[in-house]
């Protein structure tokens, strides 16, 4: 069983207003519109976040209040959660991803993505999902993690093609932008401050430890480069 989707009920109640609707007008869009019979204490309910709307129940209210069921949810956190968003019917997502609608369903419930490359960027195409949003929620984040480490500690050439497999949005030219700025910076951090004659002392120490800082967070740091193109 899905729970239910994520819902703001401040901008649910502040969309109301703004439109001089009661709860009880709200409730009565929702049945004209979409066939659901909901109370007006329902809908205080909601606003009052004593309750939560289903999905069916979402896109009712949505529609009632003139606004698209992203503006009654916040950020979406899951695959199924931005399709939700987008207001768009399962077998529509599945059809434009190329995947039996199972399979789609099931991607939705366990989580886990089961398709291909080819795959994931439709479906990034089709819910309107940020290459960063894609890579976590189509479970390569680890892999992008793992290659990032690797090509800033070492040579990042090597790594331009295998970053662009993950990714292949990313051009050519950007990606070995990027990865060339991280590493450079993971090196300035880690030797800068180095002394050639004594590589134990206290500021060889701190030099490392910022190298080692740098890549635990060295995919704020890719997509911030690739959100500004400056160095991180």
């Amino acid at each position: 069983m899905h729970t239910r989707p994520p819902f703001d009920a401040t901008a649910a109640r502040r969309l109301r207003e703004s439109l001089g609707m009661t709860p009880g007008h709200v409730a009565y869009g929702m049945w004209a519109a979409f066939g659901l019979r909901i109370s007006a204490e329902r809908v205080t309910a909601w606003e009052h976040q004593e309750d939560a709307p289903t999905e069916d129940e979402l896109a009712a209210l949505a529609g009632a209040l003139w606004c698209a069921p992203a503006e009654l949810m916040g950020e979406p956190r899951t695959v199924r959660e931005y399709r939700l968003a987008r207001g768009t019917a399962l077998t529509d997502v599945a059809m434009r991803v190329g995947m039996p609608a199972a399979q789609y369903r099931e991607v939705e419930r366990s989580g886990r993505w089961t398709g291909d490359e080819r795959q994931a960027v439709a479906l990034a195409d089709a819910l309107g999902m940020s290459l960063r949003a894609r890579t976590e929620l189509t479970g390569r984040r680890d892999r992008l993690v793992a290659l990032l480490r690797s090509a800033a500690g070492s040579r990042w050439q090597g790594y331009v093609r295998p970053l662009r497999k993950l990714l292949p949005e990313l051009s050519g030219e950007r990606a070995e932008e990027v990865l060339e700025l991280l590493n450079d910076e993971f090196h300035r951090r880690s030797f800068s401050s180095l002394s050639w004659i004594d590589t134990g002392s206290q500021t060889a120490q701190g030099s490392a430890d910022a190298g080692r800082i740098f890549l635990d967070g060295i995919e704020e740091h890719f997509w911030a480069a690739l959100d500004t193109g400056q160095r991180t």
